[in-house]
Order: structure tokens, then C-alpha cells, then sequence
């Protein structure tokens, strides 16, 4: 073991913490963090499901325009 500036430094690797150590540090971050209203959420779920139908709708017309041109070529 040996000392640097006032800190014990071990040489056997990173001091060992216990797993509820972690969990209590997980909490401890998560009351840290900015959560959403309850109307942001709303408002930005029913922006990503728009979202996804929108893209939805172009790849099914994508989808139908492939099909139709190799059944055209396939003849």
C-alpha cells in the first residue's frame, strides 16, 4: 500500500463496492434527472406514434411500388 497526497492507494485493483451500494447510486441519479410532465409525455407519445404510422405509410408505398415494377418486369 502506499500513500500519495494523502490518499491510500491499493495494488490489488479498484476498491470493491457491494451491489447495494449500486442500486442506492442508481436512485440516487434518477432523482437527479429532469422527468416530463405528465402532458410533455402525452404530447411526445403521440408525436412518436404519428411518427411511426407517417413512416409506416411511406415504406408500405414503397413497398407496393417494388412489387408492382418487378411484377412488370418479371412478365
Amino acid at each position: 500500500m502506499t500513500t500519495r497526497a494523502n490518499k491510500t492507494v491499493t495494488k490489488s485493483g479498484p476498491e470493491k463496492k457491494s451491489k447495494f451500494h449500486f442500486v442506492v447510486e442508481v436512485v440516487a441519479e434518477l432523482r437527479k434527472a429532469h422527468w416530463p410532465t405528465r402532458q410533455e409525455a402525452l404530447r411526445l407519445s403521440i408525436m412518436v406514434l404519428v411518427v411511426c404510422v407517417v413512416v409506416g405509410f411511406i415504406l408500405y408505398g414503397f413497398d407496393l411500388a417494388f412489387t408492382n415494377l418487378f411484377l412488370l418486369l418479371g412478365d
